[in-house]
């Protein structure tokens, strides 16, 4: 299975599967695809909830049940993430996940602009600012991050590239995912995907969502 999963990333940046492997732990399933990795504290997985109140910087913190921008997950770090898992405990089909293929929005903007575009993350990490590009050729392949909250245009082409990406992912036209049932679950190339949640509707705020993050795949 895990070849099937890896070649199905690389064709498209995703793979969606519908109540997947329902007698293991999310755990397990990200240790057969992968290297998961912690990142806090808190522990290998964390429990995406709804709130209406939060952390000032954090997503929940600054739109709280409204619609979550398109954004890869911890763009504003150096190195972010290359995999995304996330699985259903509690979800809703009106509450889709919506995903946008970064290779298109190199195509829309150009590789030249994206590549040669410096960002900076919002605050400093660590007691530093890094510059960052949007676009990078890492090994065999490409990587994009975007941030519209976390990351601010440090450059002149930055500015341009910032105000051409928000142009263009106000009209593109997203695939549309819902996390329905337990154990749906949707594996996200970090590195080429761009994300976004939709509002949360009344009566809907009891949808979970488990998060993994992983290093590779097998």
């Amino acid at each position: 299975m895990s070849r099937e999963v890896r070649d199905e990333i690389r064709k498209t940046g995703y793979i969606f599967l519908k109540s997947h492997r329902p007698d293991e732990s999310v755990v397990e399933l990200a240790k057969s695809w992968g290297k998961p990795m912690v990142l806090w504290e808190d522990g290998l997985v964390q429990a995406l909830v709804p709130r209406t109140e939060a952390a000032p910087n954090s997503y929940s913190g600054i739109y709280g049940l409204g619609h979550f921008p398109f954004h890869s997950d911890l763009a504003h770090w150096l190195t972010p993430p290359r995999y995304l898992l996330l699985r259903c405990v509690t979800g809703y089909a009106d509450i889709p996940t919506l995903l946008v293929d970064g290779r298109d929005l190199i195509d829309a903007i150009t590789l030249d602009i994206l590549a040669r575009a410096i960002f900076k993350p919002r605050r400093p990490r660590d007691g530093s600012v890094s510059l960052l590009r949007l676009c990078e050729s890492i090994e065999d392949s490409v990587r994009i991050r975007w941030d519209p909250v976390f990351l601010k245009p440090a450059s002149r082409i930055g500015a341009v590239a910032d105000l051409h990406i928000r142009e263009w992912l106000s009209t593109c036209k997203p695939t549309s995912l819902s996390l329905t049932q337990p154990h749906d679950t949707l594996l996200i190339d970090n590195w080429r995907m761009l994300h976004a949640r939709s509002p949360i509707l009344p009566g809907r705020e009891n949808r979970k969502i488990q998060r993994i993050y992983l290093e590779n795949l097998h």
